[in-house]
């Protein structure tokens, strides 16, 4: 390949701000959202904590070490997962978003959840500021209806079928990119139509995606990016995509996450999820070092 077409595949995000409960955000590098699981049941141990003393320190920690946002979720949705009910998931999620907010108000909440339910009262009642839905709206016909209304910041994931039949549903004819591409264009014109204005793209690793798919998916990151032009997030941290690969455990799969997510920076992802805080901020410091705004190397609208 001549080096203008690999400059061409080079596209680092350009900034981007998020209306956070009427505060204009602008986020002018990539972000690090860090992985906070109230559930026992999460595939990556060191990232459950119950409320208390544990979740205090854990989100302690992780503002420490450069986190933008925090992703607090209650309902396990990797493969296979059982299902957990809504009264369990409130029961969970209510007090560590309450308890998140009252010791750092300033701090940047969102909450990890498919029901539309759990995503109202955590934004108007609890103090929550981003809806991360991993279903795309699809297991709760309620979702997509309350995120028009609260007009949150809403991250869409391309997910089929639910936790427990998703590893079956690989089927792309027209290849996974352009699977993920096509089934959420509906969603992200029904959103913007309802005046939804910050909507955060994820592809969904993992989620209804062979291991295979999912290197395909990151390597064709930048035709997602192009096409949607609006931020997109990349969670792979100690996925399967990696540890299968790799021959090893989700405990030992940070070099390899660390990899994949500088890849993804590389090739326009805007945000960052992962258990990691401190590593992903040192991926992206020098990501950013290597190509700077106004760098020669990618087009400059793209640094």
């Amino acid at each position: 390949m001549e080096m203008n077409a690999l400059a061409d595949q080079l596209i680092p995000a350009p900034p981007f701000s998020l209306n956070l409960r009427g505060r204009l955000v602008e986020y002018t590098r990539p972000v690090v959202m860090g992985i906070v699981n109230l559930t026992e049941d999460s595939f990556y141990g060191a990232s459950r904590c119950a409320v208390g003393s544990q979740f205090t320190a854990r989100i302690a920690q992780m503002l420490q070490a450069g986190a933008d946002i925090l992703d607090l979720g209650a309902c396990s949705t990797r493969p296979g997962a059982a299902p957990v009910e809504l009264r369990q998931e409130i029961e969970l999620l209510e007090p560590a978003v309450r308890q998140a907010k009252a010791l750092y108000p300033d701090c940047v909440v969102s909450v990890d959840t498919f029901r539309g339910e759990v995503a109202r009262r955590a934004v108007e009642e609890w103090g929550a500021d981003i809806i991360n839905d991993i279903s795309g709206g699809k297991l709760d016909p309620e979702m997509l209806p309350t995120v028009e209304r609260l007009k949150a910041p809403y991250i869409l994931t391309h997910m089929r079928g639910t936790p427990q039949t998703m590893s079956r549903l690989t089927d792309y004819p027209d290849g996974v990119t352009a699977g993920v591409i096509s089934e959420l264009s509906p969603i992200v014109g029904r959103l913007t139509q309802a005046g939804v204005a910050d909507i955060i793209i994820d592809p969904g690793f993992g989620f209804a995606k062979t291991l295979e798919q999912s290197y395909i998916l990151m390597r064709e990151l930048p035709a997602i990016r192009r096409f949607f032009n609006r931020p997109v997030l990349v969670g792979i941290s100690r996925k399967s995509m990696i540890y299968n690969l790799c021959g090893c455990t989700p405990e030992d799969a940070l070099p390899g996450t660390t990899a994949l997510n500088t890849f993804a920076l590389m090739h326009g992802a805007s945000i960052l999820r992962v258990h990691d805080v401190a590593a992903a901020r040192q991926t992206c410091a020098v990501v950013r070092q290597l190509y700077p705004p106004g760098c020669p190397e990618v087009p400059a609208t793209h640094c």
